[in-house]
C-alpha cells in the first residue's frame, strides 16, 4: 500500500475477510480483496502479499476452507468459505474489535 493508504492493523483483515465471506458466500481471493476495497470506499487497497497470507492464516486456524473451482472468467481458482468454527468466531472477533475501537475513542477524545 502507498504512503497515502492506511496500514491494516493486525487481526483487522481477518475480521474483514470473515465478514465478507459471511455476507457474500464463497469467493476467490481476488474477489474477497476487491469486495473489501469496495466496502472501505477504496480507502484500503489489498495486494496479493496482503490478502493471501491472511487467507492462509485463517485456513490454518480452521476458520475458513478452500476448494478449487472456476472463476467468472472460467479460470481455475481457490474459493474460500466459512467453516462452522469460522462462523462462531465472527461474534467474538467483532466484540474484540468493538472493545479496541471504544478504547481508542477514549484516547482520541482526551483533551490535550
Amino acid at each position: 500500500m502507498g504512503e497515502n493508504k492506511p496500514d491494516i492493523l493486525q487481526g483487522t483483515l481477518d475480521l474483514m475477510v470473515l465478514k465478507t465471506l459471511e455476507s457474500m458466500g464463497p469467493l476467490h481471493g481476488y474477489g474477497i480483496a476487491r469486495r473489501i476495497e469496495q466496502v472501505s470506499g477504496e480507502t484500503l487497497i489489498l495486494n496479493q502479499g496482503t490478502i493471501y497470507p491472511a487467507l492462509l492464516r485463517l485456513e490454518q486456524r480452521g476458520w475458513i476452507k478452500a476448494e478449487w473451482g472456476k472463476s467468472e472468467t472460467n479460470r481455475r481458482a481457490r474459493f474460500y468459505s466459512l467453516t462452522r468454527l469460522g462462523k462462531s468466531r465472527i461474534a467474538e472477533e467483532t466484540a474484540n474489535w468493538e472493545r479496541v475501537a471504544a478504547t481508542m475513542a477514549l484516547f482520541l477524545a482526551t483533551p490535550k
